[in-house]
């Protein structure tokens, strides 16, 4: 039989008790450290019991983590910012949650996109000299709680340093490979020690573009660690290996796990190459990203082909990735629809689907033909193919996608329209979702109270936003988002061809989860979904209002996504739904349209010779949204956490009137974009990192915004907050704003001054 394996599992429970039973209550002062502790190891060892019950032999340990693994790994490698003031020996928990969240003398570190998903990892900073030693026990603390049979899980060596940045522009993190593997040479000896027979060494940099350094130290880095005593299971997900094949079987490791969901393609070849090679090869043949169903039919006969060629005791069973991007349990779903239920599986479905393909046909036929129903329930189905859409979609044309005029004309329409001060400012949307806010909703769900008393409670809080904007001086207001849930969910609920779970939460960072919709049929507005907010709002002052809408690309990447028709093809029915919604606001008097896509830079392929497919589509999406306003309506949208530099030409072809971005928590790194690019239309560089929970003061922001002017001219800059306010409270909220808009202040005269100077 070949060997199931699970890469990882969820770390935030069922009921999101990493959230709400842990690390908040921990950070709030609620629970001691030691409480905090004593949870995560209850949370654990449910999770290990349930793959054990299961049928999984080795259960994964290290891959749960209080906040992300890449912290978890710079922890475990010493490999600790300055700024922080720690001094040697283990981490305490206190340097862990300020190097992810910064404190009051200190800045969090840098955030991004773990690869192409919707997961956030803390990213490493490195310097020149950096010094590496072991400063956590958690692995080892962990193994030995998880007793016997236990696979322990790392970040390997070159990914961790691909991901790293240094404050030297100039300098590859990669180059400090011989300083940092002493470090896991020795983090092996102790696991051996501790009775470990198998490692997991994650290295999903395999399935990117390498440079020769690269190469160079994949080559390296496992002769150094074949001494270990451990057998070495390499994991590569999220893509093929393509070019890295020969690079990949050639490294002395014992076993190589490869993504068979999203490169199906490279079976053959990875069968090849372990039968020549006399490696393992794991089949990640269950979607470890997505929540549908697995055809087992369809996939056993892959494990069969392979067990055929290989042996069983080569061949493993597997989810393509770790299950972290997956919802727990699907059987916590009590009032999801029936049918659409019988398509999915979860988490806990999805061990049970490694664990089914790694038995016989004969003991798993029931299994089988319950798949195969399924299967064929789904394809057939009525409620997932809507011929109205269908015919819409292809009565779509060039002149649909393109604005009425070039921006030059436009902007001066909309200055004569808006009359704003030079450096504008304006939020990203949402302001903090308060108690009171989260209870009118859940009684309002429950029951509790009418329709006309929840509208009557958003109103009021909509209301107070709006007088608080006014209050502390911005310039484009916005309604504060009271009534949303989250920024995707809220407008799939109004959608066709969305379905929504109770539970189905995963981790987005820290202890931020979302509960992604699932996008299982053809896409249709029946009635717009924001006007009437939009409407109420802008009744509250004579301030510009703006519209707040999700783009195509960001409900895209941030839903489970069908799998039956290519992406782009539900994009576009996306993007006329919002385009529908877009020309209605208009119609209603909102003068400045915000159409969010914040997951535009998350969607870029993995590989360069994939982007330029992927980009048209995805800039043409967001065209068909917002070329249906006149040039007077101001067209803006948002992006966060995202390396710009390689599609800044695309997102000039976006052709937004303003572009606000996440700048602050890389101190305006992400304008180097800009000096090469000209970027012909208005930018609103964020000056306030919200996902920390530090004030800025005014001097730092006025120094962020220095350095815009470095690169940006004056009458391109807005200023604004990096993202939505919903995760941060009003105490934060306030100072931090009344601080940004004291930067304007400053900024203004500053460049009234130079101006008269000059």
């Amino acid at each position: 039989m070949p060997l199931p394996l699970i890469l990882g599992f969820p770390r935030i429970g069922l009921n999101r008790e990493l959230k709400k039973n842990l690390v908040e209550p921990y950070w709030k002062g609620k629970i001691s450290a030691a409480e905090l502790l004593a949870a995560a190891k209850d949370l654990r060892a449910r999770h290990w019991a349930l793959m054990r019950d299961a049928g999984v032999p080795y259960v994964p340990v290290n891959d749960f983590s209080l906040y992300d693994q890449m912290l978890d790994m710079s922890c475990l490698l010493g490999a600790v910012p300055a700024r922080y003031g720690w001094t040697g020996g283990t981490v305490d928990l206190d340097t862990y949650f300020a190097m992810a969240r910064g404190r009051d003398n200190a800045t969090a570190m840098e955030m991004t996109k773990w690869f192409d998903t919707n997961y956030h990892n803390i990213v490493p900073e490195l310097t020149r000299d950096q010094a590496f030693s072991v400063s956590a026990t958690k692995i080892f603390d962990e193994f030995a709680e998880a007793g016997e049979n236990a696979l322990p899980v790392l970040v390997g060596p070159v990914t961790y340093l691909s991901l790293a940045k240094s404050p030297d522009k100039d300098f590859d993190p990669v180059s400090l490979l011989d300083a940092v593997l002493p470090v896991y040479k020795e983090v092996l000896s102790r696991l051996k020690a501790a009775g470990a027979t198998w490692v997991q060494m994650d290295e999903p940099c395999l399935v990117t573009d390498l440079t020769d350094v690269q190469r160079a130290a994949y080559k390296a880095a496992y002769a150094a660690l074949a001494d270990s005593g451990l057998q070495v299971f390499l994991t590569t997900y999220f893509g093929g290996l393509r070019d890295n094949l020969d690079l990949a079987f050639s490294l002395p490791v014992d076993c190589i796990h490869v993504d068979l969901v999203r490169a199906p393609g490279q079976f053959k070849d990875c069968l090849a190459k372990a039968k020549e090679t006399g490696k393992g090869l794991s089949l990640g043949i269950v979607d470890g990203r997505n929540i549908w169903r697995n055809d087992l039919s369809a996939s056993l006969a892959v494990v069969e082909e392979a067990v055929a060629a290989l042996g069983d005791d080569k061949v493993c069973v597997a989810p393509s990735c770790s299950l972290l991007h997956s919802p727990v349990d699907l059987d916590a779903e009590t009032k999801l629809d029936a049918e659409i239920k019988s398509w999915l599986a979860f988490a806990k479905q999805k061990v049970d689907e490694v664990v089914a393909l790694s038995k016989p046909r004969a003991e798993i036929a029931d299994l089988l033909a319950a798949s195969d129903k399924a299967q064929e329930s789904r394809k057939t189905s009525a409620r997932i193919h809507n011929p109205d859409v269908q015919a819409r979609l292809a009565a779509v044309t060039p002149s649909m996608k393109s604005r009425k005029s070039p921006f030059a004309a436009r902007i001066k329409a909309q200055k004569a329209a808006l009359k704003l001060p030079p450096f504008p400012t304006t939020t990203i949307g949402s302001f903090p979702q308060t108690k009171e806010i989260r209870k009118a909703r859940a009684d309002y769900k429950a029951g509790r109270i009418d329709r006309d008393a929840y509208e009557a409670a958003m109103k009021a809080e909509i209301r107070a936003v709006v007088d608080y904007q006014e209050e502390v001086g911005l310039d484009v207001l916005v309604h504060g988002e009271a009534e949303r849930n989250d920024m995707v969910e809220y407008f799939g609920e109004q959608l066709s061809g969305f379905a929504f779970t109770q539970n189905g939460w995963v981790q987005s960072y820290g202890s931020r989860c979302v509960k992604p919709p699932i996008i299982f049929g053809d896409v249709d507005r029946p009635a717009p979904m924001t006007v009437d907010w939009a409407k109420y709002a802008q009744s509250c002052t004579d301030h510009v209002m703006k519209g707040m809408l999700t783009g195509p690309i960001t409900m895209l990447q941030w839903s489970f996504v069908r799998n039956d028709q290519p992406r782009e093809r539900t994009a576009m029915q996306i993007a006329l739904a919002v385009r529908d919604e877009v020309a209605d606001l208009e119609k209603a008097g909102i003068k400045v349209i915000q159409i969010d896509e914040a997951a535009l830079r998350e969607g870029l392929p993995l590989r360069k010779s994939d982007w330029q497919e992927y980009l048209a589509w995805a800039v043409e999406a967001f065209k068909l949204t917002a070329c249906t306003v006149d040039d007077a309506t101001q067209i803006h949208t948002h992006m966060c956490y995202s390396e710009f530099n390689d599609i800044i030409e695309s997102i000039g072809a976006m052709d937004a009137d303003v572009i606000s971005i996440e700048t602050s928590r890389s101190n305006m790194e992400l304008l180097d974009a800009f000096v090469t690019y000209k970027y012909p239309n208005e930018i609103g560089p964020g000056v306030y990192d919200i996902h920390s929970p530090r004030v800025p003061p005014t001097e730092d922001m006025v120094v962020l915004l220095d350095k815009a002017r470095d690169v940006l001219r004056d009458d391109q800059i807005w200023v604004n907050p990096d993202c939505g306010l919903k995760t941060r409270g009003w105490a934060e909220v306030k100072p931090a704003l009344a601080n940004m808009v004291a930067a304007t202040k400053a900024l203004r005269e500053k460049a009234g001054t130079k101006s008269a100077a000059a």
